[in-house]
């Protein structure tokens, strides 16, 4: 019941609860509780191991923004009073711990896989380790050297979240002129006339890891440039590499170097495009990780998680909406925090930023995360992706029709929010019901101004003050929850599980950066050799192959989107009959993406030895499927 429902005399207790579930902010937590608080990320880093490894705290400052995660209260490190210690083991509040057989598959699997490869790789050692064979390789073994499968994964990949609409070109800055644009179109038309038709796009990792270039080319192993990449969209509706711009910054000792690289019929350009295009790699890598992935995802709706325990009761009815939504989050995000985004972890051991991977992020999180901007379509609009229009299904016209993530996402978009939109409806008739919930007022209160309290001053926070806006802030949560993190998850094998097709790191500098020096040379003599120590090494490869299995996996007791109801709508016949329309959507969705994936016109995933787009199919079987919607970020 809404909390203005509450008789006088159970709402006494009713505060109680959650006044119990915030606790107080003294003391280390203990695993048997059900405390709900804030904290910064103050726990990435481990000085008091080695000085290397201290990390700067993300969150409650100007200069590293980040949302919030759940306090854990240990003690401080010595050598950072700022810093939390590393432990063994990290409190979450016991109702958010895993059943059985996730414990199983996800701690069992950091605590004993990741030692065990280091050692295999390291001793050479006997022991064989067995993986199945990915799809991209297994469709197509040299789907990876070709330009329209690079270009194809940029929409139908696991990170379709970063290509943007070209709207204007000509920046002073850019190495990448008219004049080569125009060539590599081929004289089809102007640049003037590829814009009106909209008909460029891009990746642009350019403004975000520049800064950090010089950073990370002081580490071992590894290199950084910031890139850009110009994509021509062809009648046939695909589209085609035009050209990489690398660019390495100006430093104290050396001139800034850019240089532009594009398909050619020579042997050196044709060698240098490929290397140009496992750098694009290793950063789009980087960036799907640590940003769509990890930030917009996992971290990002944490806050979520604890304002709703902190400020709504089990009885409340968005409690019981949001719930299924935010189940095993908080305990894979601290075992996240323990095993892949922490100092020297996974992420910083194999992907191109290394140490200043969660940096990073957390320039992302103040220059470009919005609440508001997080829902499908005005996400798809802000990238130039998709255009207001009130004649087109689900309101919007795609800028490129064939975008395999948009067009399922939206079938997926608008059946949570009509589903939302009937349970909401049937407890607040009109937004006044909205604004006298005072429980529900608390709660998206402490969502802005605590759990992403570094942006509580950002004038695009929705207000909680209407009946449109409440489905509006619920869909979004349960979109980015569910299926935001399965397109950018479950697919991660299928593609990444093969290095060369996504490397996670660049190890090596375009040999042309010094035309004199030995590694040119090398080049010239053995161009394989060049692109192989470009790639991660061996361990790296065979540590992230292993990692992404499990991530790619689902559980047998896996809760999909749509999938078996929450007991008490079962006792609720409106809302049940509202369930039943939502699952009987979802099974109608899926006969529609089968259905696109057998279209010959639909190019971008129909073809020879290509990897059908099912990312946004609801349902799966256990393991490793491609396809299937959880109802939370549970892996």
């Amino acid at each position: 019941m809404r909390s203005a429902q509450t008789p006088s005399g159970l709402r006494r207790f009713r505060s109680k609860e959650l006044e119990n579930k915030r606790g107080d902010g003294h003391g280390e937590r203990k695993d048997f509780e059900r405390i709900y608080d804030y904290d910064v990320y103050n726990d990435l880093g481990d000085p008091d191991d080695d000085e290397d490894k201290a990390r700067p705290v993300l969150g409650g400052s100007k200069e590293h923004p980040y949302p919030r995660r759940c306090r854990t209260g240990r003690p401080r490190t010595e050598k950072d009073p700022l810093s939390e210690t590393r432990s063994s083991s990290l409190y979450v509040p016991r109702d958010e711990t895993f059943s059985e057989v996730k414990s199983q598959e996800g701690v069992g699997f950091l605590q004993s896989i990741i030692p065990r490869l280091v050692k295999v790789i390291t001793d050479g050692t006997d022991e064989v380790l067995k993986f199945e064979t990915p799809a991209i390789i297994e469709r197509d073994k040299f789907s990876w050297l070709r330009d329209e499968e690079f270009s194809r994964q940029t929409l139908a990949g696991i990170n379709p979240y970063a290509i943007q609409l070209v709207t204007v070109y000509g920046p002073p800055e850019s190495a990448i002129t008219v004049e080569m644009i125009e060539e590599e179109i081929g004289g089809l038309m102007t640049v003037e006339e590829a814009l009106k038709q909209k008909r460029l796009f891009m990746l642009d990792y350019h403004d975000l890891f520049l800064p950090f270039v010089h950073k990370v080319r002081e580490l071992e192993g590894t290199t950084l440039y910031g890139s850009c990449t110009i994509f021509f969209l062809t009648n046939g509706g695909t589209l085609r590499p035009l050209a990489i711009e690398l660019t390495r910054p100006a430093s104290p000792t050396k001139p800034q170097w850019k240089q532009v690289f594009a398909p050619c019929w020579d042997a050196t350009g044709a060698w240098l495009w490929k290397l140009a295009k496992a750098h694009v790699g290793a950063h789009d890598s980087g960036y799907h990780e640590l940003l769509t992935h990890w930030l917009r995802t996992h971290c990002c709706v944490e806050p979520y998680i604890i304002a709703a325990n902190r400020q709504l009761s089990a009885m409340h009815p968005i409690y019981r909406l949001l719930h299924p939504h935010f189940r095993y989050t908080m305990e894979i995000n601290s075992l996240a925090r323990r095993y892949l985004i922490s100092a020297a972890g996974i992420i910083e051991s194999s992907f191109s930023p290394r140490k200043y991977s969660m940096e990073i992020s957390s320039v992302f999180y103040d220059q470009f995360w919005r609440f508001d901007m997080e829902a499908l379509p005005a996400d798809l609009i802000r990238r130039g992706m998709a255009v207001e229009d009130p004649t087109a299904e689900h309101g919007l016209r795609l800028t490129i029709e064939d975008y395999p993530f948009a067009n399922d996402g939206l079938l997926i978009w608008s059946a949570i929010r009509q589903w939302v939109q009937d349970y909401v409806s049937h407890y607040y008739p009109d937004s006044s019901y909205v604004l006298e919930d005072y429980e529900l007022q608390e709660f998206w209160n402490d969502v802005r101004t605590k759990g992403h309290g570094d942006k509580k001053d950002e004038p695009w926070w929705p207000k909680m003050d209407s009946l449109e806006n409440l489905i509006d802030i619920l869909t979004t949560m349960m979109w980015v929850a569910s299926a935001h993190h399965a397109a950018v998850n479950f697919g991660q094998y299928h593609y990444g599980g093969y290095f060369p097709n996504r490397p996670t790191i660049a190890r090596t500098e375009m040999p042309v950066e010094d035309l004199q020096g030995e590694e040119f040379i090398k080049f010239l003599e053995k161009p394989e050799v060049a692109l192989l120590r470009c790639f991660p090494s061996q361990i790296q490869a065979t540590v992230v192959m292993a990692v992404l299995d499990v991530l790619s996996s689902h559980s047998p007791d896996e809760e999909y989107l749509g999938g078996e109801p929450e007991l008490p709508w079962v006792h609720d016949p409106i809302i049940k009959a509202a369930y039943e329309r939502f699952n009987g959507r979802l099974k109608e969705i899926e006969g529609i993406i089968d259905g696109r994936n057998r279209d010959p016109k639909l190019k971008n995933r129909f073809g020879p030895g290509m990897v059908s787009y099912e990312f946004m199919k609801p349902f799966s079987k256990p393991g490793v499927t491609g396809m299937g919607i959880p109802n939370s970020i549970s892996i």
